[in-house]
């Protein structure tokens, strides 16, 4: 066990906000050369293809794309090309493989593939020396270092960073690239929000509910894996809007749903779903800036609406870390779990 740390997991988010700061020069020289393809050839389209944690930072992706370039993003089924043995049409287009270790032989077989198929291919991966980014075009690295815990939290919040950073580089967004250097202080500072009352009501439920919507559907989506990975906790992510059609029948008397509040035009809508899920009775914590109060979480105070979602999930994942603590599980080593997953 790591010295001063009752857990890896908890030392790495504590590492987090130094990886991102360390990122900002390790990823200059690959975004430089990247930009400069996309500048040769603008795709109209990009796919993404991922797993796991990392297919929640591909989600991130898409909106940060979609929002600020226009350009629509698609996730790809990595079975495809591993199983299937079909190519693509993806000429000229954007094809970006997310992954911690780089080693899942489906991700390896579908960027080569798209690779072929004259796609643009992209790899954005803590291991800068695995097969996956040997198999793409351009290899941006996440940067974190090292990460012993099965469960990602480091690599998770540095794939988000690096995907800001692109962005920011891609629109020349000033406003985004001033959140980059303000957020690994943020970051910082979320380790120490207190997120106890979740922690309370979580213990022992049985179920629960994750929204988001725009920037922090990807964060609710990361969230209720962790809570299934390192608290054996079911739950389940849906968008607010997506989650008003079928899933909210779900919901009765008693039931917790966390709702991880953006701070952008999506934060209205949800705020009348919590509202709705109140009066029906459901038990629901929402975080949000402001100071801990009754059915509110606190978060920092609102900087830029993506830079807020990761700071987001940097706090979900310490109360996470104490909550698996007081439901008895080991978070460095979910049973049935390895820190490189091979699938095909």
């Amino acid at each position: 066990m790591p010295s001063g740390f009752g857990t890896f997991m908890e030392q790495e988010l504590r590492e987090a906000p130094a990886a991102v700061e360390r990122q900002a020069q390790a990823v200059k020289g690959p975004l430089g050369d990247l930009l400069a393809r996309l500048g040769r050839r603008p795709p109209l389209l990009a796919m993404t293809c991922a797993r796991g944690s990392s297919a929640h930072a591909a989600s991130f992706a898409k909106h940060l794309f979609e929002r600020y370039l226009g350009i629509p993003v698609a996730a790809a089924a990595p079975s495809i090309a591993s199983l299937y043995r079909r190519r693509l049409r993806l000429r000229d287009q954007l094809f970006l493989a997310v992954s911690q270790s780089g080693g899942s032989e489906d991700l390896i077989e579908a960027a080569a593939m798209a690779r072929a198929s004259g796609a643009l291919t992209v790899a954005l991966v803590n291991a800068t020396d695995s097969p996956l980014a040997s198999a793409c075009d351009i290899v941006v690295p996440v940067a974190a270092g090292p990460e012993h815990s099965v469960a990602a939290t480091k690599s998770f919040v540095a794939t988000l960073a690096a995907l800001l950073r692109w962005t920011a580089s891609w629109t020349a967004d000033a406003a985004i690239a001033a959140a980059l250097d303000r957020l690994p202080g943020r970051l910082a500072a979320a380790l120490a929000l207190d997120w106890r009352m979740a922690c309370d009501m979580l213990a022992e439920t049985a179920s629960l509910i994750v929204l988001g919507r725009g920037p922090t559907l990807a964060i609710a989506r990361e969230a209720a894996l962790k809570l299934k990975e390192i608290c054996r906790l079911h739950a389940e992510a849906f968008s607010g809007a997506e989650f008003r059609h079928g899933p909210v029948a779900l919901v009765g008397p008693g039931y917790p749903v966390l709702l991880l509040m953006p701070t952008d035009a999506a934060a209205a809508e949800l705020s009348r779903l919590a509202a709705d899920l109140g009066d029906n009775g459901a038990r629901v914590l929402i975080a949000a800036p402001g100071a801990a109060q009754t059915g509110r979480l606190p978060a920092l105070a609102a900087d830029h609406p993506e830079a807020d979602a990761i700071c987001l999930i940097q706090a979900f994942y310490m109360m996470a870390l104490r909550l698996a603590a007081r439901r008895g599980t080991a978070v460095d080593r979910p049973p049935h779990l390895q820190k490189v997953t091979r699938t095909r």
